[in-house]
C-alpha cells in the first residue's frame, strides 16, 4: 500500500489546524440530490498523518472500482477512525434536505469511536456540529481527510442502494442509486413511488399529486 506524501497539497487544511487540534475529522455527504434513499454522511480522522492511503480524492473524480479499493484501504487502515450516519427519506420529507445533511453529519462525528475536537467539512457552513470546524467549499479536493470521508459516504450509499435494489428491483437502483436519471423517472411513473421515494423531491411530488385536469370542453 503507498501513501500520500507528507507535503501533499491535500494535507495544508489539516496541518493548518493541527497545532491547536488533535482529532481533526473530515466530514463529507451523498447523496442530498437523489429522489430516494437517505443522505449518508460520513466522518474520517487519521491520527496518523503519514498512513493516508494514496489515490484519496474527490469521490466523483474517481472511479466505482478505484472509489471501493479506497474504502476497503481507508477501513483497513489502524490510524484511521470512521463514522457513518445516514438519514432516511421520512426524514427529509419532514425537515428538508438541508437539515437532513446537517443531521447525518452531526450523527457521522458522534458515531467516530474516538471524539473529534475540530471538523473540516466540504461545501457551505453547517449548524449544529458538535465540535468547531471550518467549511470548504470543494474540499474534497483540497482535503485528504474530507476526501476520505467523501468516498465513505459515497460507497456507503451505494451499498445502501444496492441492498435495496434486492427488495425493490423493478426501480433497477443498482444502476442509479436513487438518482432521478430519466430510467429512474420512467421506472416510477410506471410503477408508482415506493417507501424510499422521496415524496417532496421531483418527479415524484408531482407524479403523486398531478394537476388537475380541465374540466369540460372548451368553445371557440
Amino acid at each position: 500500500m503507498d501513501f500520500l506524501s507528507g507535503n501533499s497539497e491535500l494535507l495544508a487544511y489539516e496541518l493548518k489546524w493541527g497545532g491547536e487540534f488533535s482529532f481533526i475529522a473530515g466530514v463529507d455527504e451523498a447523496g442530498r440530490g437523489c429522489c430516494a434513499g437517505p443522505v449518508c454522511a460520513a466522518a474520517v480522522i487519521f491520527t496518523d498523518r503519514s498512513r493516508i492511503p494514496a489515490g484519496v480524492n474527490d469521490s466523483k473524480q474517481l472511479t466505482h472500482k478505484q472509489r471501493m479499493e479506497l474504502r476497503e484501504a481507508i477501513l483497513a487502515e489502524p490510524s484511521a477512525l470512521t463514522g457513518v450516519a445516514m438519514v432516511d427519506q421520512d426524514e427529509i420529507d419532514r425537515t428538508d434536505i438541508l437539515r437532513a445533511t446537517w443531521l447525518a453529519m452531526r450523527n457521522a462525528i458522534l458515531a467516530l469511536p474516538h471524539a473529534a475536537d475540530f471538523a473540516l467539512v466540504d461545501g457551505n457552513p453547517v449548524k449544529g456540529l458538535p465540535v468547531p470546524s471550518e467549511s470548504i467549499v470543494k474540499g474534497d479536493a483540497k482535503s485528504a481527510s474530507i476526501a476520505a470521508a467523501s468516498i465513505l459516504a459515497k460507497t456507503s450509499r451505494d451499498l445502501f442502494m444496492l441492498e435495496a435494489a434486492k427488495q425493490y428491483p423493478q426501480y433497477q437502483f443498482e444502476v442509479h442509486k436513487g438518482y432521478c436519471t430519466k430510467l429512474h423517472t420512467d421506472l416510477i411513473r410506471q410503477y408508482g413511488p415506493c417507501p424510499l421515494h422521496r415524496k417532496t423531491f421531483e418527479p415524484v411530488r408531482s407524479i403523486l399529486n398531478p394537476p388537475e385536469s380541465v374540466q369540460g370542453e372548451v368553445d371557440f
